[in-house]
């Protein structure tokens, strides 16, 4: 079974910011990330019907299912575990509301956080996690 994984915008300080959040909590290294402008990171959009030129949302795929938007943000705080599974209760809540909310955040996240002009290399210690 292939790891959980995280295909995120590499180009964007706000979304570089969550894989940093994640990687903090991720004390088992269970998850895989990969920016949308690596082949493996455009590989999953591609195959998950979605376009890594119109990074609109993080895809989470874990177990084969793909994740997009305000549920991929939960699923993913809910497979960190522990307190982190709380955020499951927000599911609750209907998709069309927490993907509005989704949206305007991720229309807005570069004039939140910036832009790099290339993807930052992980630390060394994390590598391993990072799919090209």
């Amino acid at each position: 079974m292939d790891a959980p994984t995280i295909v995120y915008d590499g180009l964007c300080r706000f979304c570089n910011g969550w894989v940093q959040f994640v990687l903090k909590r991720d004390r088992k290294g269970v998850f895989r990330f990969a920016a949308a402008q690596s082949a493996a990171g455009a590989a999953l959009m591609t195959r998950h019907g979605l376009s890594a030129d119109d990074l609109q949302t993080i895809l989470f795929v874990k177990d084969g299912v793909a994740y997009m938007k305000s549920t991929a943000s939960l699923q993913i705080l809910m497979t960190l575990g522990g307190i982190w599974r709380l955020a499951g209760m927000f599911l609750v809540v209907p998709r069309v509301i927490r993907d509005g909310v989704y949206g305007f955040v991720a229309r807005n996240r570069v004039r939140i956080g910036g832009r790099y002009k290339a993807c930052p290399v992980p630390p060394p210690e994390k590598r391993s996690q990072f799919l090209a």
